[in-house]
């Protein structure tokens, strides 16, 4: 019995760390020379509240609450063929978020390394 409970264990760990890889996280120097050369090939989604994405946002982000992506994530299949960058305050929400998109079959998926407090922090523009 407890070999098998170590063997789930193991098995658990591994998957969550596969799962994990799949979102590559993107630096905020690269994020910001994506907003200036307005990259077509990115679509960056801030997963906030719309009351956190009113008070500022990462320029050219559009806002979809993490917990509205299940029903929107069709809206987000035209562009397939973007890059998916997600933020949010912390961090916590865009990794559901990537779940959630990850089992809608999104696999360009990435996330903001500092999301929006660490873009904050480093005095990075804003959009209101």
């Amino acid at each position: 019995m407890r070999l098998r409970v170590s063997l789930l264990v193991a098995a658990l760990l591994i998957v969550t760390a596969a799962a994990a890889d799949d979102v590559r996280p993107v630096s905020q120097t690269e994020m910001l020379k994506r907003i200036e050369r307005n990259d077509p090939a990115t679509l960056i989604v801030d997963v906030r509240t719309p009351e956190e994405y009113a008070a500022g946002h990462v320029p050219g982000a559009v806002n979809i609450p993490y917990t509205h992506l299940p029903a929107r994530a069709s809206a987000l299949a035209v562009g397939g063929d973007k890059d998916i960058v997600l933020y949010c305050q912390t961090g916590v929400r865009a990794g559901r978020a990537a779940e959630r998109l990850r089992q809608h079959g999104f696999t360009r998926l990435l996330h903001l390394e500092g999301d929006m407090k660490g873009w904050l922090e480093k005095r990075l523009p804003t959009e209101r």
